[in-house]
């Protein structure tokens, strides 16, 4: 196994450490063979080149301590891990983007721009930054996602069970994620919900596009809104996606006729161009406060990411 092309690839044994005792082999694979496409971990699993002890095993087997897994050679093509961060973001992430961690969990406060993973077109996102930044914490794995122009904060476990334990909390809604956003529009005082199924759009250029859908296609999804304050044409909301489905708050504002500012899928793209030549060059969307169990203490903690420059010049700056 290799992580560059060109380098000499072999048969690979990992022991199963205590840390991923319990976890399915297509995840604990897909977390080892870091950019390898999803299709190949699942092919050889198929053809019976990955081994548990010597004997053949299915994707969804679950691993225990000490259980020798045998990897077939890979060569892959060299990672976005691999791919040398910048000095500026370095700094930003040794520095004032930590906003809380402890033995267990990490909180930072993620530009916007910065994609949390490296995928298609993006070389290097949050997590493979982290682990340059941070070598030494080989199981830190995201807990959750931000879109990449969402700016705010960002949940990082630093082993699987800290990871479960978290995303236990996600699924049974007990974990708070609150949002600041600027909407275009006069958001009405007796707005306060919006619960409206939400479902992928279809799109001739493949571009990933959701859409408010009939109660019977889309996934249940529920936002809380609060009005911060107006300025202009503009209002100042608070958001609270009670789930948390892909692109939810912007889909859900946007149909009721109220679109972030700067939001390039769904927003005004007139008034977007007109505050991108003021200098205020992003999407309005920031995960103002995250509230979750500590795994470590079980004490319930509320970190609050501060906001960016931009926010102050928005009332600036006249709206067309």
């Amino acid at each position: 196994m290799s992580s560059t092309a060109g380098s000499p690839v072999a048969v690979t044994y990992l022991e199963v450490t205590a840390n991923a005792d319990g976890q399915r082999l297509d995840n604990y694979l897909l977390n080892q063979l870091k950019g390898a496409p999803k299709t190949l971990v699942y092919r050889i699993i198929r053809k019976g080149e990955v081994r548990i002890n010597k004997k053949r095993a299915k994707a969804d087997t679950r691993l225990q301590a000490g259980d020798s897994i045998r990897i077939p050679p890979i060569r892959l093509a060299e990672k976005a891990s691999k791919t040398p961060i910048g000095a500026g973001l370095r700094e930003l992430l040794e520095g004032k983007a930590l906003l809380f961690e402890n033995d267990m969990v990490m909180v930072f406060n993620k530009p916007a721009g910065l994609a949390v993973h490296g995928g298609s077109g993006v070389r290097i996102g949050l997590i493979e930054a982290l682990r340059q930044v941070r070598p030494e914490l080989v199981d830190l794995e995201l807990v959750h996602r931000l879109d990449k122009d969402t700016s705010g904060c960002i949940l990082l476990a630093k082993s699987r069970q800290a990871l479960n334990f978290l995303q236990d909390q996600l699924r049974e809604h007990s974990m708070s994620k609150i949002y600041q956003a600027w909407v275009l529009g006069r958001w009405p005082n007796n707005l306060v919900e919006i619960n409206a199924p939400i479902d992928r759009a279809s799109s001739p250029s493949g571009e990933r596009r959701m859409k408010i859908a009939d109660f019977k296609e889309g996934k249940a999804s529920l936002t809380r809104f609060k009005i911060i304050k107006k300025h202009q044409d503009l209002t100042l909301i608070e958001a609270e996606p009670v789930t948390g489905r892909t692109h939810q708050i912007r889909v859900h504002a946007t149909s009721a006729g109220f679109p972030l500012l700067g939001d390039p899928k769904y927003g005004n793209d007139l008034i977007n161009e007109h505050f991108r030549c003021a200098g205020i060059p992003r999407m309005f969307l920031h995960a103002r406060r995250l509230e979750f169990l500590d795994p470590q203490t079980l004490v319930r903690l509320s970190i609050e990411a501060p906001l960016d420059e931009n926010w102050q010049k928005v009332e600036q700056v006249k709206v067309k």
